[in-house]
């Protein structure tokens, strides 16, 4: 998936470097640049913190830095959204189950992301959604995650 991130930015005609940042920074854009820490260790961390930067490039204007700003806040949120849509999509949660994957970890894995991320996308989609969503012919549960195939009663008549 960090491939097909990488390309997605250069398609935009955005650059992605990896440089040593100090302190706690991961990632960050800025005029057509992403640059992400180059002592993140994995790979799926690396894509989580590329989508989430794609996603400041898409819907982010200015300097956000400074997060005690709610303006500021929102952007983050809108960025973090777009990320969480983008590696954690409803239908591959399906895809998913139908592949026999039950635990989360597996789940992390099976989707290219890190475990926080994968349960910060949950705790997005539960505080969106409620408690469960249908997708097709089946319902996701958000906490405690789990998926079920919804009974087709016309066949049972």
């Amino acid at each position: 998936m960090y491939e097909t991130l990488a390309r997605e930015a250069e398609n935009e005609c955005i650059e992605v470097i990896e440089i040593s940042f100090k302190g706690k920074i991961k990632g960050l854009y800025y005029n057509r640049v992403i640059a992400i820490n180059k002592h993140i260790e994995t790979t799926a961390e690396k894509t989580c913190i590329l989508a989430e930067e794609l996603g400041h490039y898409y819907t982010s204007a200015g300097n956000i830095l400074d997060q005690s700003k709610i303006e500021n806040r929102k952007q983050e949120r809108r960025a973090r959204t777009l990320a969480y849509q983008k590696l954690v999509p409803l239908d591959k949660l399906v895809l998913a189950y139908k592949e026999g994957i039950r635990t989360k970890y597996e789940l992390a894995e099976f989707l290219g992301v890190t475990e926080q991320f994968l349960a910060e996308a949950l705790k997005y989609y539960k505080e969106k959604y409620g408690p469960y969503r249908r997708v097709d012919d089946y319902y996701i549960c958000f906490e405690p995650l789990g998926i079920i195939k919804s009974l087709d009663y016309a066949n049972f008549f």
